[in-house]
């Protein structure tokens, strides 16, 4: 028997012609083989992003120390790339790497601090001291002739501020340079006594709620202020009013001109519009609210869980939900930064994507946690009592 013969190989005619049943079935391993391979391939890549989307760190590397630093005496805050580092003396700016940018002076008793942007206010609580700063240096000081009780800072440098001298109350408006724009006084048999306040970042709108008292009943009143042209035909620059009965407000945020949020004891209720804003959300929590967590990007509430002790929902400024997910850790500070949740207590520490996967939870080895920052995607400033450190999770 010839070749031919064996593997019965056929002629080809003008047309084309098959390839004998040999190579045929030579081809055909070849293929499944290369499906095979190509499927191994993909399963792997499936269960590394399986691995990545559900893999929980519980280790981290130190990158670099931020040398005599006092993080007992001083509070810092992340400011852009950078931290904003106040305390009674002074306010300076830092680099990631520790360097001193720009350092500033005063004298402040209880300083608390509003940032938008690029731009900050560092006020004294129950003092009459503010100063203003930029990423790119100080802009001054600001002087109230009351005591403060809350300020809010705007892109433009302009403050906001809750002053309080007794039964008497004032929303008071200064520019950068510390000139009185608008000053507005309240009692509380009138107005009622002012909570919160949030100022638009263009700084055109404030936003104030007032807590009335009236026959042993309470309700919140939340005002609407337009210092713009909008504002300039209404009656004490009032553009909108909203009343809730048996309400409290005690938090206002603004997050963009046209979206400010009223968080109140049973919810919260979402304002849409630049120039007279109308309430275009008003969602109840039904079950207790424990914490409140916010940036400029989204809020987040805390409340009593079912299966486990808690559980946090996040949304967009404009109330939609981004995440709800239960957990059971026992926190002290809860925070979103960057793309990140994170909560800690103590030395633990628990670190959710913006979807509610748990990235990390592990202990920290430098002491006790004072603030957390993410920094880029896997890169923390970790602000502890025994310093400033940047760590990088290990995955």
């Amino acid at each position: 028997m010839n070749l031919k013969e064996i593997f019965n190989f056929e002629k080809r005619d003008s047309g084309g012609g098959r390839l004998s049943d040999f190579w045929y079935f030579f081809r055909r391993i070849r293929l499944n083989r290369t499906i095979v391979v190509l499927g191994m391939l993909i399963a792997a890549a499936v269960a590394g992003i399986v691995y990545v989307l559900n893999h929980v760190d519980q280790n981290y590397d130190v990158l670099s120390t931020i040398e005599n630093e006092d993080t007992q005496s001083s509070e810092y805050i992340q400011m852009g790339d950078d931290l904003l580092k106040y305390g009674n003396e002074s306010v300076s700016l830092l680099s990631q790497s520790g360097d001193t940018l720009w350092n500033q002076t005063y004298d402040m008793s209880d300083p608390s601090v509003s940032i938008m942007g690029d731009t900050a206010a560092i006020y004294d609580r129950r003092g009459t001291a503010m100063y203003v700063v930029k990423m790119s240096g100080p802009v001054g000081p600001i002087s109230t002739d009351f005591p403060i009780v809350k300020a809010e800072v705007t892109l433009n440098g302009s403050v906001a501020a809750i002053l309080e001298d007794g039964e008497k109350t004032w929303v008071n408006y200064y520019s950068s340079d510390g000139s009185l724009i608008v000053e507005n006084q309240t009692r509380m048999e009138n107005n009622g006594y002012p909570l919160d306040l949030a100022v638009s970042p263009d700084g055109a709108v404030i936003a104030v709620s007032y807590l009335m008292v009236d026959s042993g009943e309470i309700s919140s009143h939340l005002v609407f202020y337009n210092f713009g042209q909008a504002g300039q035909g209404q009656v004490d620059n009032v553009v909108a009013e909203f009343t809730y009965e048996d309400t409290v407000v005690p938090d206002l945020v603004y997050f963009s001109e046209g979206t400010c949020v009223a968080f109140r004891d049973d919810g919260f209720s979402v304002f849409q519009g630049e120039d007279t804003p109308e309430e275009s959300q008003n969602t109840e929590v039904n079950t207790q609210m424990i914490s409140l967590f916010y940036n400029e990007e989204y809020f987040g509430i805390v409340t009593e869980g079912e299966e486990e002790s808690y559980l946090m929902t996040l949304y967009a400024p404009e109330g939609r939900q981004r995440c709800s997910r239960e957990f059971d850790m026992e926190y002290q500070s809860i925070s979103v930064s960057g793309e990140r949740i994170l909560l800690w207590d103590g030395a633990q520490v628990e670190i959710y994507d913006l979807g509610g996967k748990l990235k990390f939870q592990g202990d920290v080895r430098e002491g006790t946690v004072r603030n957390l920052f993410q920094m880029s995607r896997n890169r923390y400033l970790l602000i502890s009592d025994e310093g400033i450190k940047m760590i990088r999770l290990s995955w």
